[in-house]
């Protein structure tokens, strides 16, 4: 792991690893690479940019797991209390608290009570659609879309009117290119299953394992 708990890891194999080693003095015998992913790309550049294990990066998490450990117990111990004293039906005789998960859990409850509580409104666009050389033309409305009626309708009578006539005030173009596929780490992956096709990481992690057991990749 590139991150503080890779820190911390790295040198609980310091502590049983550079005891037994032979010492060479004036030379640095412990060095670190950082990668996420075991891409060719990623190894090499993790090998040529090698740096020093930080300890202070470490420690923090050592300090970390020590205060997330009595955090926990501390709020395990009051919320168990408080919720068996006011919920007398609880199936359960213990309610953990985690510094991390609880937190997180929060922002998810809140989310579902917003999608539960939401009250569906009416709203209402301009589609137009022009014809010219045997093509049709989708045109879209820059103000996107209203919530009130009569000012759509008013616009719609507007566009209706006469003879409409489309006017071209200004054509831009630009070269595009596509380059081709880069490799992807397992976070890359994930985010452009989700980004780009709309798959869950679950999903997407149980198609990949079929395609590398299948050797497609």
């Amino acid at each position: 792991d590139c991150d503080r708990e890779g820190e911390n890891i790295c040198f609980e194999v310091m502590e049983n690893v550079v005891p037994n080693l032979k010492k060479l003095p004036g030379v640095q015998q412990v060095w670190r690479a950082k990668f996420s992913s075991l891409a060719p790309v990623d190894l090499k550049k993790a090998m040529l940019t090698l740096g020093s294990p930080n300890e202070d990066e470490a420690r923090s998490v050592d300090a970390r797991q020590e205060i997330d450990l009595k955090l926990g117990c501390s709020f395990t111990r009051f919320q168990t209390k408080y919720f068996q004293g006011k919920y007398g039906d609880l199936d359960t005789n213990l309610i953990s608290y985690g510094p991390c998960q609880t937190p997180t859990l929060w922002f998810c409850v809140k989310r579902h009570d917003e999608i539960t509580s939401f009250q569906p409104e009416s709203f209402y666009t301009i589609d137009v659609e022009i014809s010219k050389g045997g093509r049709d033309l989708h045109l879209e409305w820059q103000r996107g879309q209203v919530f009130d009626l009569t000012v759509a309708t008013t616009f719609k009578e507007i566009v209706a009117m006469g003879t409409p006539v489309a006017k071209v005030l200004e054509i831009t173009t630009k070269e595009d290119r596509t380059p081709r596929p880069q490799a992807l780490n397992t976070v890359a992956m994930l985010k452009m299953a989700s980004s780009r096709l709309g798959i869950g990481p679950q999903q997407a992690m149980h198609m990949a394992e079929r395609l590398y057991l299948g050797g497609w990749m």
